[in-house]
């Protein structure tokens, strides 16, 4: 897959999120806790925008009236219908067996790294036929 720098770490404190247009989808990418999780910008139940969601706790239950909360603010509730997901991994909790927000690999790498590639520039051989320059492709 190819990667697509998207903004400097800094340009996403902790805790919040920015949205990015890459190769014509709009991506959330969201800080949390100083690990970036990024997912499709669309509900898959009915389109609603996900960065404009409320990010909560996962709270589950044993039993009736006994409940806990845990992996604070890496639930994303839905704006229009209240669905939630899971970051990390797109899973949806209101019909996990067949709906799930589209997630994205997510990496922080060194500009450095960056900087020296793997560039490759395409070269053609040129060749001189009565003054004409000719590029064969």
């Amino acid at each position: 897959m190819a990667k697509h720098i998207v903004a400097r770490v800094e340009d996403i404190p902790v805790g919040e999120r920015k949205t990015f247009s890459v190769r014509g989808r709009a991506i959330v990418v969201f800080n949390q806790g100083g690990e970036f999780f990024a997912i499709l910008d669309k509900c898959p139940h009915s389109g609603a925008p996900l960065s404009k969601g409320t990010l909560v706790s996962l709270v589950e239950s044993g039993e009736p009236g006994v409940y806990q909360r845990s992996r604070p603010g890496e639930m994303l509730k839905c704006p229009w219908h209240s669905w939630e997901f899971d970051i990390r991994t797109g899973q949806s909790y209101c019909d996990p067996a067949s709906t799930r927000a589209k997630k994205y690999a997510v990496s922080v790498e060194p500009g450095c790294a960056l900087a020296k590639g793997p560039f490759n520039a395409d070269t053609f051989p040129v060749s001189l036929e009565d003054n004409y320059v000719i590029v064969e492709m």
